[in-house]
């Protein structure tokens, strides 16, 4: 059953509350989520009784491949998308537009003001992205095809890993193995950080060998076509070290409070601190210094939040990471992190690459 215009219904409601007669999607995501066109450089017009793709003649073919039953506007060779958009307000009638002003630029609002002077400008902020915390059957079915995907690349990798090899190389490896494994693409910029690197949460791939510590930290990724998958687990390459046992047990720990208390109705902030009180009583407390997870979907940072600062009320459907972690200048980091399903009675956590410190160790 097509999803997508059960998902505009919902946006419309959406966007009559905030008064407005119309709504333009100007994030290709969001098209991507009310629509299932997989293109990009596309609007999608959404108006109380319907809506309109505005896009140019390369996807014509695509677009009524993907969006049967959408109407479609294709802008002749030479025309450019503003004019589109403006015949598309003028035709509907519209004295209201909402946009989304996290996506839409200063430059394309000032153009649109331009062009329609008595068009009403009703700026708003997450109306579709708050409609993609809560996942779907097929999402989240598709999510657990990218954390099939992303597992058994990272077991090829794990198998063959030799310390000679660079971080580079780990990473490329990685997500060819993938690849064969039918995702489309890694899910994001894969991270492989030996030793000190490790201390990094973003380290970027570079040419240190994976002997030349003890341990190496990757955080890596599927897209299964859309939707994607996001791991985090330390392969132990060397002697297990006092400190990095200790602090390795405080993060695994942390973890799992944190995931345990996952349930309908508990909110971000309650979440973050469970994982965060742990870390801190170890002493550790200056050491994780980003939130505790975040969505995942489409994008691979979407709504929800787990964090100090975060409003977000868990609600079933929805997916997310559950990620803390130690670093510590000079010496390396220690990160795991989980893909886990909010359920009406509590959570699954959707991925299963074992994360015991012994089961870390690679020969």
């Amino acid at each position: 059953m097509d999803s997508h215009p059960r998902r505009r219904d919902k946006l419309r409601r959406a966007v009559k509350k905030t008064g407005a007669d119309a709504l333009l999607v100007t994030n290709f995501t969001n098209v991507t989520y009310l629509t299932g066109f997989t293109g990009d450089d596309s609007y999608l017009l959404v108006r109380g009784d319907g809506e309109v793709v505005l896009s140019d003649p390369r996807y014509t073919t695509q677009l009524g491949e993907e969006c049967p039953g959408v109407d479609i506007d294709i802008r002749p060779p030479g025309t450019n998308m503003l004019k589109g958009v403006g015949k598309a307000i003028k035709a509907a009638k519209i004295g209201r537009l909402a946009i989304e002003a996290d996506s839409m630029t200063v430059g394309l609002q000032a153009q649109i003001t331009e062009k329609l002077p008595k068009l009403e400008i009703v700026p708003t902020s997450a109306l579709v992205e708050e409609l993609r915390e809560i996942k779907d059957k097929g999402e989240i079915a598709r999510i657990r095809e990218a954390v099939r995907q992303a597992e058994r690349g990272f077991g090829v990798l794990r198998a063959d890993l030799r310390l000679d090899k660079t971080e580079k190389q780990v990473a490329n490896e990685l997500e060819y193995q993938m690849r064969l494994f039918g995702a489309r693409w890694r899910g994001f910029a894969s991270i492989v950080g030996v030793g000190p690197r490790a201390a990094l949460p973003h380290a970027v791939p570079s040419d240190r060998q994976i002997g030349q510590s003890d341990f190496v930290l990757v955080d890596w990724g599927a897209d299964e076509g859309l939707y994607k998958s996001d791991l985090t687990r330390v392969l132990v390459t060397g002697k297990i070290s006092a400190r990095l046992k200790r602090i390795y047990e405080v993060v695994l720990k942390a973890q799992t409070k944190a995931i345990d208390a996952i349930r309908p109705g508990a909110t971000g902030k309650e979440i973050d601190q469970i994982a965060r009180d742990v870390i801190g009583k170890a002493g550790f407390g200056k050491n994780f210094g980003h939130g505790l997870g975040h969505g995942v979907g489409l994008d691979i940072h979407e709504l929800p939040r787990l964090a100090a600062n975060s409003k977000s009320v868990l609600r079933p459907g929805m997916v997310l990471t559950v990620e803390p972690g130690i670093y510590i200048p000079g010496w390396g980091g220690v990160r795991l992190e989980d893909d886990v399903l909010v359920t009406p009675r509590g959570h699954e956590v959707l991925t299963g690459v074992a994360k015991k410190l012994e089961d870390s160790i690679v020969g």
